[in-house]
């Protein structure tokens, strides 16, 4: 796989993994139905979801090259980036109206 593509694939499953919390009722995506799903479990879930995106990116880059260090303003930047690319899934489930029937 080159740059390219391992950039886009982190692009792709950073823009899924976004969205997931929000489209599903279920605890950490795979555990038992809630319903409502209280904001709080989306937050963490969200922040798991980051932290496995990140790694995936990490694993990609040291399977491509030598892995470089980070500051704080990298991280701080991503999980902006991550919020952002969650917007849509936010958008559908808090502030979308649902018809009833």
């Amino acid at each position: 796989m080159d740059q390219s593509a391992a950039v886009w694939l982190v692009l792709l499953v950073a823009l899924i993994a976004a969205n997931a919390p929000y489209f599903s009722d279920r605890l950490l995506l795979v555990g038992p139905k809630l319903k409502p799903k209280v904001f709080g479990w989306r937050l963490l879930e969200l922040l798991l979801l980051a932290l496995l995106t990140l790694g995936l990116g990490f694993l990609l880059e040291a399977r491509l090259g030598q892995r470089q260090p980070q500051g704080w303003e990298f991280y701080a930047a991503g999980l902006c980036l991550f919020i952002t690319l969650g917007f849509p899934g936010f958008v559908w489930c808090y502030l979308k109206r649902h018809r009833h029937g």
